[in-house]
């Protein structure tokens, strides 16, 4: 038996990159449906056209509450439970440095990275708190090594995904013994990561910087850069109850071994 037979899931940020890849990977592991909030409805038709009636989808800003109210009603409905929420929809500030800000650009860099990854993500663990206490359901949030090193991104990026280790440390504490909540750090990846449209820089992938692929792969002592599926299995885990019904509070780092680059060669080790 797959792991996640006749799971429920609502991911965030749905449409490309780590969550469209999870949306696959639940699948593949017996989902029976998946909601997916996204913000444009540009990407509908693809989806549905993968997915079918497994998906159900709402279009909307993850800094509404009302979007996220709406995207676990309409998941509700459709399945007739939650069993987990991913917490997936980011927003990168392409390495701006504290003095490249000028006028009020700082002010609304910051209220637009932290709204969508720190404010969203508590909007749709408090939407979808009541429907997954039934369940006895799961969060699980997307992170990233700049949760914990400084140097994947500028001090606002760094700072928002730094948040984000408090907030599920608190949530996990908040909503235990009803509700698990957990994270999945990855590192740098191969993902259309979009930019703040407060630096003029929404329509900038991280995956189209020239070099940026080379570059990652040569720091990572594991030798290279992830695509979206490699942090897949970590999602998988989390939301199993089966496999980790004792975890909580945990954030799987799936960076390549980033914590350790730098110690030793990777061409000079026999």
């Amino acid at each position: 038996m797959s792991w996640l037979e006749n799971h429920v899931a609502l991911v965030t940020g749905a449409n490309s990159g780590i969550g469209l890849a999870v949306v696959r990977r639940f699948f593949e592991e017996g989902a029976r449906g998946i909601g997916v909030l996204i913000r444009s409805a540009a990407h509908v038709d693809a989806l549905q056209k993968e997915f079918g009636d497994k998906i159900v989808i709402t279009v909307g800003d993850v800094r509404s509450p009302d979007a996220n109210q709406e995207a676990v009603a309409a998941t509700v409905d459709k399945f007739g439970k939650l069993d987990t929420l991913v917490g997936n929809a980011g927003v990168w500030d392409h390495f701006a440095g504290l003095r490249k800000y000028e006028g009020d650009s700082l002010k609304s860099t910051f209220e637009e990275v932290f709204g969508v990854n720190v404010l969203g993500y508590l909007l749709a663990a408090h939407a979808a708190a009541p429907a997954l206490r039934e369940s006895h359901g799961s969060m699980i949030f997307t992170l990233s090594n700049a949760s914990f090193y400084a140097g994947g991104g500028g001090p606002v990026y760094v700072a928002s995904k730094h948040a984000g280790v408090g907030l599920v440390k608190q949530l996990a504490y908040e909503l235990a013994p009803d509700i698990r909540v957990n994270a999945v750090a990855p590192g740098g990846t191969v993902t259309p990561l979009k930019g703040p449209q407060a630096l003029g820089r929404e329509n900038d992938r991280l995956s189209d910087i020239p070099g940026f692929a080379d570059s990652v792969a040569q720091a990572m002592p594991l030798g290279f850069i992830a695509q979206p599926e490699d942090h897949t299995g970590h999602y998988v885990l989390l939301a199993s109850r089966k496999n980790s019904s004792a975890t909580t509070a945990a954030i799987l780092q799936s960076d390549c071994g980033w914590e350790i680059r730098g110690r030793q060669s990777r061409k000079t080790q026999k």
